[in-house]
């Protein structure tokens, strides 16, 4: 079959849809292999698009835009969407477990090693060393978000603000909010006539599976609020937080920090540090820090249901909007309510990066640590060999 034009690049599609079992296996090979956080992307198309077959470019395009502007984890929800085009909401959830349980399993072992060895001089040595590394990967992803979604004036407003906002001590919830706002009231003068929406297959909304995840989840809430109120409170806490991580797995971050370190005191910033530090190490996206918070606050429950709660919202979301996400984008008003709030990230990580920097003990050797790190992400380095490293410089000079 020739093709021309626009679908140019796309392929031709398998003639029998993947097996639940195929997906699963697919995406828990290259799960194994997930670091890099966004940067995996390249290999989802690869396998999804160019290799397997399972959906055309086009379609991998429209479904990268989706993930772009709904709240999780990038790479996460990509893998959801090839999931969801090849098999539905069930091959969703085979793409999306796969993909993460690596991660999972991996985490559970570090943080209970952590928690074991934590105190041990070469550990707190190499520790203390790798927090400086970690401040430099959040300031590099305050520089990336800023490069990806600052373009105008209006950006350019919202992104003090919401820094500020977070150091007074602000939700970073209602700072989301707040600027979605600002974002549109900004762009009031501007046209606001509907773009038109390209003629697209019909796609119907997953209603009956929706529900029944959700009501699942309701009803596993309702359970551990009236036999373990500890883990309920963990699981809100992280629901709530994936619910607004918009732009990405590091936008979690100064959601989760204000929630388990500032407000609830259960880790103190040091501690926060070494978990996101763990979850760089690990393959998948940096939410996975969530298993690591779980761990300390609650053991082994604690990292299960926090890591399905980090999960969970974004997956519905992905699901729910799929089918209606072209008409939502096709309006001006909504584009600039999610600009609005991806900017407001930029400050966000900003505001971190600044406080989490002053928990650092910093000397010449650290500062020298984190400035490499960060130049060395600035020129593209791979995010796994930053972090190691900086692992084996900790380790060989033990400062």
């Amino acid at each position: 079959m020739s093709v021309t034009g626009e679908a140019a690049s796309a392929v031709q599609l398998l003639s029998r849809p993947p097996s639940l079992l195929q997906i699963f296996l697919s995406f828990l090979r290259l799960g194994a292999t997930a670091f890099g956080g966004p940067a995996m992307i390249v290999h989802i198309r690869a396998m999804a698009v160019q290799k397997k077959r399972w959906l055309d470019e086009p379609t991998f395009r429209n479904g990268l835009a989706l993930c772009q502007t709904i709240p999780g984890a990038t790479a996460m929800q990509v893998c959801a969407f090839v999931g969801l085009r090849a098999r539905g909401v069930r091959g969703a959830a085979a793409s999306y477990i796969g993909f993460a349980l690596p991660a999972f399993l991996l985490m559970i072992g570090l943080s209970a090693l952590y928690t074991s060895f934590h105190s041990l001089p070469v550990a707190v040595s190499v520790f203390a060393s790798l927090r400086a590394l970690v401040v430099a990967l959040i300031a590099h992803a305050a520089v990336t978000f800023g490069r990806a979604y600052v373009k105008r004036w209006q950006d350019i407003v919202i992104v003090p603000i919401a820094a500020a906002l977070l150091w007074v001590g602000i939700s970073p919830i209602l700072v989301v909010m707040a600027s979605a706002v600002l974002g549109i009231v900004l762009s009031l003068n501007e046209a606001r006539t509907p773009e038109k929406v390209k003629e697209e297959e019909k796609k119907s909304f997953p209603l009956r599976p929706i529900l029944i995840i959700s009501g699942a989840a309701v009803l596993g809430l309702l359970a551990l609020f009236l036999f373990d109120r500890m883990l309920f409170d963990l699981s809100l806490i992280m629901l709530r937080v994936d619910l607004f991580a918009f732009g990405g797995g590091f936008a979690s971050v100064p959601l989760m920090l204000h929630e388990v370190v500032d407000l609830r005191h259960w880790l103190d910033q040091k501690t926060f540090l070494d978990g996101i530090a763990l979850g760089q190490v690990t393959p998948g996206p940096v939410v996975i820090t969530a298993t690591f918070v779980g761990y300390v606050v609650r053991g082994v429950w604690g990292a299960i249901v926090s890591t399905a709660s980090i999960f969970l919202p974004s997956f519905i979301l992905l699901v729910s909007a799929a089918p209606v996400f072209s008409r939502l984008n096709s309006f001006p008003l909504f584009r600039k309510g999610i600009a609005g709030v991806l900017c407001s990230f930029v400050g966000l990580l900003l505001s971190v990066s600044i406080k989490l920097g002053l928990a650092v003990t910093w000397d010449i050797p650290r500062a020298a640590l984190g400035f490499a790190a960060f130049v060395a992400l600035m020129f593209r380095v791979n995010l796994l060999w930053v972090v190691l490293g900086g692992i084996g410089i900790a380790l060989l000079f033990r400062f």
